[in-house]
């Protein structure tokens, strides 16, 4: 997956992507360490629910990759075009999973867009955690709440 994940489009090669991996009892400590984030950012606010939701997603996970932008140095490539080749590899990983019956999502709950878990992933300010990409073989084929449009439905077609 990781792979076919670095032969995603990039502009003027940066291949921004930067990968952490969790398997085995990583994920549970991942998951741990998450919940114990939002728990400790979340004061008032706190939910118990989502505190374990965060906790069990990642122990439910065969293996969670954090996915992450490793912001250009001189900053050549506007942003938004590194974070699309970024989920240009994601989409990389995905359909690499799907081709071997890998249950794959991309989540951003939590505490994905702080400055914790940039820490946590041993991000730089100019650095991006985009998600965590959670993978495991499901027990049951996960019917779509809402199927995909119709190629017609977004689609504009311009002929001479």
């Amino acid at each position: 997956m990781l792979e076919n994940a670095r032969w995603a489009p990039t502009h003027k090669m940066t291949q921004p992507w930067a990968f952490e991996v969790f398997m085995g009892d990583a994920c549970a400590s991942f998951g741990h360490d998450h919940a114990e984030m939002y728990k400790s950012a979340s004061g008032d606010a706190f939910m118990e629910k989502k505190y374990e939701k965060i906790r069990l997603n990642a122990e439910r996970s065969s293996a969670i990759i954090a996915i992450c932008m490793k912001r250009d140095p001189e900053e050549q490539i506007p942003l938004q075009e590194e974070i699309s080749a970024v989920s240009m590899a994601v989409q990389n990983l995905h359909l690499t999973a799907t081709a071997y019956g890998i249950g794959g999502y991309w989540g951003s709950g939590g505490m994905t867009y702080s400055a914790e878990m940039k820490s946590y992933l041993g991000l730089t300010e100019a650095d991006r955690c985009l998600g965590f990409f959670y993978l495991g073989y499901p027990d049951i084929e996960w019917p779509r709440k809402k199927p995909r449009h119709e190629v017609r439905m977004f689609t504009k077609w311009h002929e001479e």
